[in-house]
């Protein structure tokens, strides 16, 4: 039991361990993720945005102020221009050029290239009428071409190129991700203390079977299982409270069929003594007596052997080693030798035996148990018959099974003890019983053998009007080869 409670045991703490690792894990991986693509995407996509509009407004000042050739513009309107790229530059962490037709640096907000040539792609393109706005994930930097357009004449005269940096949305994803870390750090204490109070309730049920198990163990035979707690462990506690029952029933035949067993035996033993005693007891014993004590003895003897006999056969028929002795055996002939050995037991009592055969049967059997399990079933049909009685004997096939029937106008068995019948040593009447003979095996013999052919047998009866036996057995042995 220790065994399977630490088995059962480390199933639920790894049920708590799973639970544990995707309430507590899987969320802050799809936080992370959110917070560092969407959240990025669209902070990034934002800034964009707001500088390609800050952008325009800008190249349209440079253009009314005449800003690319300074030669006509006033030092006030440079000035002006020059604080507005400088404040932009400056918001955003950026650095802006402007540069003119000729692909020369007007202004650099850095004061590095300030009169030198840039040529690059973008801003030849930009030229060209094709602009740039978009993010480096390589770089880490947003890069933004804007055309400075004559209004007058639709030609371009200049190029805005601007790059930012975006340290500072990288630090707002940082500080977003350490609030994260924060509430899954929480999660995962809570989902912990959650796994552990849960595994501990999942085993609370397997430390009640534990109990009752330890409690069987002691000698109190009667605990049961209760288990309401979850459907599983409701099912668990009805399969095992199943299986006690199945073990006491188990038991309690056992002790039956020691008692049984004993009492048989013993019959026929104080039977002989009390004989053989009262032979001894007495002196000059005439020869007539001895006879009919001898002869009584003989016959407690032979009762006495039969039971032993049919103890052994039971016994043998219960091993899992047993094996049957398959042959091909013509069904018909083997009944007909039954009927004529049982005939001379039924005309004593008057009793018609009739037969009857719907069509020839070959059936792979045993036909040495087989025909003693028959002949069980038929002498039990003459022996509890009323006298002028009948006993009907059928045979029938189909492609698959034979079907074998007793049916007698005997006494019948009650229905309560027709579940009953094929225990061993169960008698229906004790009394009768006696009278014609038997052991009280013969039914269970002769359905472990119907079992052990793979085949079924049932019982349909009526107190006083008669019993049927109804024998099913394949025609075809599938367990094993034919040996004959």
């Amino acid at each position: 039991m220790s065994f399977i409670k630490r088995n059962v045991i480390k199933s639920m703490r790894f049920r708590a361990l799973i639970i544990v690792t995707v309430i507590a894990v899987i969320p802050p991986l799809i936080m992370e993720l959110v917070l560092s693509g969407t959240v990025r995407h669209f902070l990034v996509e934002r800034r964009v945005e707001n500088l390609q509009r800050q952008g325009k407004m800008l190249c349209d000042n440079v253009v009314k102020c005449n800003y690319l050739d300074q030669n006509y513009s006033t030092e006030s309107d440079v000035s002006i221009i020059n604080a507005e790229l400088n404040q932009l530059a400056g918001m955003y962490d950026g650095r802006i050029l402007v540069i003119d037709s000729n692909f020369r640096i007007i202004t650099d907000t850095y004061s590095m290239d300030s009169g030198k040539i840039c040529i690059s792609g973008s801003v030849i393109n930009c030229f060209k009428g094709t602009t740039l706005s978009g993010y480096s994930d390589k770089s880490g930097y947003i890069e933004i071409t804007l055309p400075i357009v004559n209004v007058n004449s639709d030609v371009t005269n200049g190029v805005v190129l601007m790059n930012f940096s975006t340290d500072d949305i990288n630090a707002t994803i940082d500080m977003l991700m350490s609030r994260a870390f924060i509430v899954e750090s929480i999660i995962v204490l809570v989902s912990l203390i959650l796994a552990i109070l849960w595994s501990k309730s999942l085993v609370m049920p397997f430390k009640k079977i534990e109990g009752t198990v330890e409690k069987i163990s002691d000698g109190y035979s009667d605990e049961k299982i209760v288990m309401n707690e979850y459907v599983e462990t409701e099912r668990l506690g009805e399969a095992f409270n199943h299986m006690l029952e199945r073990i006491r029933e188990s038991d309690e035949s056992r002790q039956e069929f020691v008692s049984n067993v004993s009492h048989e035996l013993k019959t026929p033993i104080t039977s002989i003594k009390v004989l053989a005693e009262s032979l001894l007891m007495q002196e000059n014993v005439p020869e007539e007596m001895y006879k009919e004590f001898l002869t009584d003895i003989n016959n407690e003897v032979n009762r006495e052997n039969e039971i032993i006999t049919d103890l052994l056969t039971m016994v043998k028929l219960e091993k899992k080693t047993e094996e049957l002795t398959i042959s091909q055996v013509n069904i018909n002939e083997m009944i007909e030798m039954i009927l004529k050995r049982i005939r001379p037991l039924a005309a004593k009592r008057n009793i018609e035996l009739v037969y009857e055969s719907f069509r020839p049967v070959l059936a792979e059997v045993d036909e040495v148990k087989l025909s003693g399990a028959i002949s069980n079933l038929v002498e039990n049909a003459v022996k509890y018959n009323i006298e002028d009685g009948w006993v009907r004997v059928s045979l029938n096939a189909d492609h698959q099974y034979m079907y074998i029937k007793v049916a007698d106008s005997g006494v019948g068995i009650p229905q309560e003890s027709q579940e009953k019948i094929f225990e061993r040593f169960y008698r229906v009447d004790k009394n009768r019983s006696r009278e014609t003979g038997g052991t009280g095996l013969g039914l269970a013999i002769t359905k472990n053998v119907v079992v052990m052919h793979e085949g079924a047998i049932r019982v349909y009866s009526k107190e006083n009007e008669g019993t049927t036996f109804s024998v099913r057995i394949p025609l075809t042995h599938v367990n094993g080869q034919t040996v004959k």
